[in-house]
């Protein structure tokens, strides 16, 4: 495997293969759609000499993702990829509707195979990070920035954990729930106990806690604190059992489970729906521990938030120090373009079409060298 040095007009470098390990079969246009496969050898066999420019959009405000992938797949299959054009944005760049992200120029036969891949990169990637980006935004909106843990480990296929982590690293999210996450990006996964380990001490959250704190001495000591279904009670043992030694509780009430809590309280229920993680239940636990001078304990809840779950929190002041995020941050919804629209130099594209120029484009030159 050949590594590729890629340098940009005012960035030092981009990723490589070296990082993506691209199925090989790419370039046997194993992933293509049949009819870019079966244009390919039309173009090279009665049109050869013609020279197209394809440009890549898409229709919404976001955050760009997929750039540095999309280049190290034309250096890696592409035909004579030295000779290609190629401009392009980077990782990070706020776009906007129909803005051109990506241009590429020369022989259709030698990269039109890959339009449809760099489409499906650029959508996948741009679409978490403008997720998280949305969402590490919305977790500001009371003036306090508060870390946004990236927890999608499970709501996709584990081969989309690395590309999906350095998404939500572009989109803002540093903390990440597994290792696999932080590989394009240089870090390890965070993270403290599931639902699992509290059930191997039968439900006794004191003695779960004490041996993970056993385990896992240098580890910053935060406890999940749902599982017998009485946050606030199961927070103030495990705060009076290890005082200033605890960080945090971690509240994942599931959405069809009302909180212990209000069945001792039946008369503040009524006026909101008192099931899952709430803002009732998380103002009456910060209460609970302030009252007692746990003041120090940190709150974290995770279960079915979003940018816009998140925004109304902060604006109603829910005393929340920390959000884990997980589905909703892997929504695809923003669909890639990829469009001929110069052919040898002069515009010529499909009805509705047209090149569109953006200065912001920066000149790629690909050189490479034997790893």
């Amino acid at each position: 495997m050949k590594e590729i040095s890629l340098k940009l007009q005012g960035k030092i470098s981009r990723l490589t293969n070296k990082t993506f390990k691209f199925d090989e079969r790419v370039g046997d246009g194993w992933f293509s759609a049949v009819y870019f496969l079966k244009t390919k050898k039309i173009a090279e066999e009665l049109v050869p000499d013609n020279i197209v420019t394809m440009q890549f959009f898409q229709k919404s405000n976001a955050v760009l993702c997929g750039t540095d992938e999309a280049i190290a797949l034309l250096q890696e299959f592409a035909v004579q990829p030295d000779e290609l054009e190629i401009h392009s944005l980077e990782d990070g760049d706020k776009i906007e509707p129909f803005e051109t992200v990506l241009t590429i120029t020369g022989p259709y036969q030698h990269f039109g195979f890959l339009e449809g891949v760099i489409d499906g990169i650029l959508a996948r990637r741009t679409s978490v990070a403008t997720n998280v980006y949305e969402v590490v935004k919305a977790a500001k909106t009371s003036g306090v920035k508060k870390p946004v843990i990236f927890m999608g480990d499970r709501d996709d296929h584990f081969t989309m954990q690395a590309g999906d982590g350095y998404s939500a690293f572009i989109g803002g999210s540093k903390a990440q729930a597994t290792h696999a996450m932080n590989e394009w990006w240089g870090k390890k996964g965070i993270g403290t106990m599931p639902h699992a380990l509290i059930q191997l001490f039968k439900g006794d959250l004191v003695q779960a806690t004490k041996a993970y704190k056993e385990t896992f001495p240098e580890d910053e000591l935060m406890t999940l604190v749902d599982y017998n279904n009485d946050v606030i009670q199961d927070s103030l043992k495990v705060a009076r059992e290890f005082g200033m030694e605890l960080s945090g509780v971690r509240l994942d009430t599931s959405n069809n489970m009302v909180d212990r809590f209000f069945t001792r309280n039946p008369d503040i229920l009524g006026s909101f729906d008192p099931r899952g993680v709430n803002p009732k239940l998380i103002f009456a636990l910060r209460e609970a521990l302030d009252e007692e001078g746990f003041n120090h304990v940190k709150i974290v809840v995770s279960g079915g938030f979003d940018a816009e779950r998140i925004t109304s929190y902060e604006k109603d002041g829910v005393p929340v120090d920390m959000y884990g995020v997980g589905s909703s941050l892997l929504k695809v919804h923003i669909g890639f373009t990829g469009d001929n629209v110069l052919l040898n130099g002069e515009p010529h594209a499909k009805e509705g079409r047209r090149f569109r120029e953006n200065p912001r484009l920066k000149k790629i030159e690909l050189t490479h060298s034997k790893a």
